[in-house]
């Protein structure tokens, strides 16, 4: 990065917010604060952030929530901090979005060997764009199995999720059913396969009924033809 990183610090403690702010400051970071999810949310409305550094247990909005309905429609990394330290906890923060999660009370350079490695691996030319592809206003991450379009999230069931994550990781290659069926992408019959793709394309097409992203090659299968 050309410029120092630029991190948001959201704590309803002034003295952690402040203690954090100094101390982040001084090991090379831009640093805005935030005493609460709306004056968070009012901060990433104005300022481009690389990294949220994000106290879970916050009056009103946790940090859990806040984080959930954020990966609804950016990707920024974030960290969360909290004192709650059992292993749901974690597995609560990792599934509600987080790319991190660090129990209080935590060593200051533990703090910042985990901030520079998220921005490692967040830096490579905006690398989370990889984990997505993009189907003209919805977007679907392989890795988290989350369909976003412009209203937010779009539902899909387990089968659904392995069935666009199979046409993902083939992108622009035409899958025969037999194929599908092979990869357990789908369960059942050659029938199956086709039901599931009708459901499918209800989901990701603007019109299913003339798909332009999951189309038929007919007499062979099926392709994904993602944007670029």
């Amino acid at each position: 990065m050309n410029e120092q990183p630029h991190l948001l610090v959201v704590d309803d403690d002034d003295r952690i917010r402040d203690l954090l702010g100094r101390f982040l400051r001084d090991n090379g970071f831009r640093v805005s604060s935030a005493a609460d999810a709306a004056e968070a949310r009012a901060r990433l409305a104005l300022m481009r952030f690389d990294l949220l550094v994000l106290d879970v247990m916050m009056p009103g909005e946790t940090g859990y929530e806040l984080t959930r309905d954020l990966r609804r429609h950016m990707q920024v990394p974030i960290l969360l901090l909290t004192a709650r330290s059992e292993p749901g906890d974690r597995i609560e923060g990792l599934e509600a979005g987080a790319d991190d999660y660090l129990g209080k009370p935590f060593e200051p350079r533990e703090l910042l060997l985990r901030i520079r490695s998220i921005l490692r691996r967040s830096s490579a030319g905006d690398p989370g764009d990889t984990d997505w592809i993009r189907l003209g206003q919805r977007r679907f991450n392989v890795e988290t199995g989350e369909l976003i379009s412009p209203d937010g999230v779009v539902p899909l069931t387990d089968s659904e999720t392995i069935l666009l994550r199979t046409f993902a990781a083939s992108a622009r290659m035409t899958l025969t059913r037999d194929e599908l069926l092979r990869r357990e992408a789908v369960n059942g019959s050659a029938r199956a396969v086709d039901t599931q793709i009708t459901r499918l394309r209800r989901k990701i097409e603007q019109n299913s009924k003339y798909p332009r992203y999951l189309q038929t090659v007919r007499g062979k299968g099926y392709v994904l033809v993602p944007d670029p």
